[in-house]
This record gives C-alpha cells, sequence and structure tokens, in this order.
C-alpha cells in the first residue's frame, strides 16, 4: 500500500495526500451483504441533537461484516478485497466450499485466491482464524475477542496489530496497540496478521469539504463559547479559559477516567503509556 502526494493545481488538492489503493479488487460490494443505512444527524428518537458536529455526509451501505469468524473447518477463498466506507481497514470477500459468502476485515498482504480457514488445527498463516491457545507465542494477531463467541472488538482498525507474548493457564498475555499487556481467555478468537491499509495515517484530506463528505460538521472552540454553553467560555477577549474540560466538566489532557474497582482491571499486566 502507498500514498500518492497530488499536483497543488487546486487549493484543496495543494496539501492533499491519498491512498493508491493498491490492493483493491474491485468497487462493486457484494449485494446479500450489503444493507442500507439512515442517518440521525445526532438526533434521538425525540428529535433532539444529543450529538454535536454530526449531520450530512453522502450515502453509503453498511456491510456486514463477519467477526466471529465461527465457520469452523471450512476452507474458504478471498474473492476480492474492498474498500469499506463505514470503516479505516479494507475488506476481503470469502466464499467458502459450500457456497456461503461472508466479509471479513481484510488482514495486511492478503492476496485474491488465497485460502483462509477458522479452526483450532490451522496453520498460523495469515488471515486464517484461531484460538488463542493454539496460537505460537510472537505471532501478530487482530480481531482479537474479549469473551468466547463474542466477536473481535479489539486491533480492527487500520495498521492495527496487537502480539501474543506468554501463556498463563487458562490466559494468554498479550500486549496491545496502546502497549498495554493484559490476559485474555485462551478460547477467544484471533486472526492471524496485522490489519490492511496502513498506510491510512499518511493521509491528508486537503479541505474542509471531504470532512462534510464524512459526515462531520464544523467543530466549535470551546473558548469561543458563553458561560452558558461550556465551563471554558465566557471572558473579556482571548481569555484562556481555564483548565481544559469537556462540555459537562471533565478535565481533558491526563485525567484518569478509568474506574478503579472496574471487574476487568484484574486482567491487566501493565498499564497502556
Amino acid at each position: 500500500m502507498s500514498v500518492r502526494k497530488l499536483k497543488p493545481i487546486t487549493p484543496g488538492q495543494r496539501f492533499r495526500v491519498v491512498n493508491n489503493f493498491d490492493e483493491i479488487t474491485t468497487n462493486k460490494p457484494e449485494k446479500s451483504l450489503t444493507v442500507g443505512i439512515s442517518k440521525s444527524g445526532g438526533r434521538n428518537n425525540t428529535g433532539k441533537m444529543t450529538m454535536r458536529y454530526t449531520g450530512g455526509g453522502h450515502k453509503q451501505k453498511y456491510r456486514i461484516i463477519d467477526f466471529k469468524r465461527n465457520k469452523f473447518d471450512v476452507e474458504a477463498t478471498v474473492k476480492t478485497v474492498e474498500y469499506d466506507p463505514n470503516r479505516t481497514a479494507f475488506i476481503a470477500l470469502l466464499e467458502y466450499a459450500d457456497g456461503e459468502k461472508r466479509y471479513i476485515i481484510a488482514p495486511s498482504g492478503i492476496k485474491v485466491d488465497q485460502k483462509v480457514i477458522s479452526s483450532e488445527t490451522a496453520e498460523p498463516n495469515v488471515g486464517n482464524a484461531m484460538k488463542l491457545k493454539n496460537i505460537p507465542l510472537g505471532t501478530v494477531i487482530s480481531c482479537i475477542e474479549l469473551k468466547p463467541g463474542q466477536g473481535g472488538i479489539m486491533a480492527r482498525s487500520a495498521g492495527s496489530s496487537a502480539q501474543l507474548t506468554s501463556r498463563d493457564k487458562k490466559y494468554v498475555i498479550i500486549k496491545l496497540p496502546s502497549g498495554e499487556s493484559r490476559m485474555v481467555l485462551g478460547e477467544c478468537i484471533a486472526m492471524i496478521g496485522a490489519v490492511s491499509n496502513h498506510d491510512h495515517m499518511l493521509t491528508v484530506s486537503g479541505k474542509a469539504g471531504r470532512s462534510r463528505w464524512l459526515g462531520r460538521r464544523p467543530r466549535t472552540r470551546a473558548v469561543v463559547m458563553n458561560p452558558v454553553d461550556h465551563p471554558m467560555g465566557g471572558g473579556e477577549g482571548k481569555s484562556s479559559g481555564g483548565h481544559p474540560r469537556s462540555r459537562n466538566g471533565m478535565p481533558a489532557k491526563g485525567y484518569k477516567t478509568r474506574k478503579k474497582n472496574k471487574a476487568s482491571n484484574r486482567h491487566i499486566i501493565s498499564k497502556r503509556k
């Protein structure tokens, strides 16, 4: 995967850096695995705006992703690698030996016509899904479950991955992208390999309009609001606004928000940096 800097023939393209999409093989999604998605504009069921700076955006269809990888011991062939507007990573279309088709998060380096499988006895090859207790130590993994059968919820965004470092009885210890080391049950499933589109972080939109296409409206700075609207608002002229905090008063920039008595704290070996 590579990125490309455009020539500055317009103001919007002067700083724009785009993805080359070298890995993408088709621009038409599998119709049976797509559903319509409606936009709320940040409003709840009574019409009240509960999420600010949301609205507009291009029309999209949701691709149904198989995060559970629970079709065991049936080999599948990679048919396409596709762009998904709902996530930063690419997705891959699998066709199983019995004819069923499913989308998965595409791992980095996956190719069309490659064979993948979800099995306890599978080889630790890129794209295969295995239980953590059967994966060799030091393997790079992604789309990791926290509870057996839940579906992968960790290390799913573009370019992210975790590493399986050691085992402790029924648990395995993995090092997450944040730097945190934690214990996860060995019965949980993970995908071998890092997530695709690792150059996503290098792209530059180039203009405000591209944010509007993604459904993001302009964001108002807190210090220019009135005191009734934000704790950092008010004051004469360009006053600093006091301590950085959220709209409901929660301190920002270093304040720990994780509960000290959270049940899953006992699974954390070392905290993130």
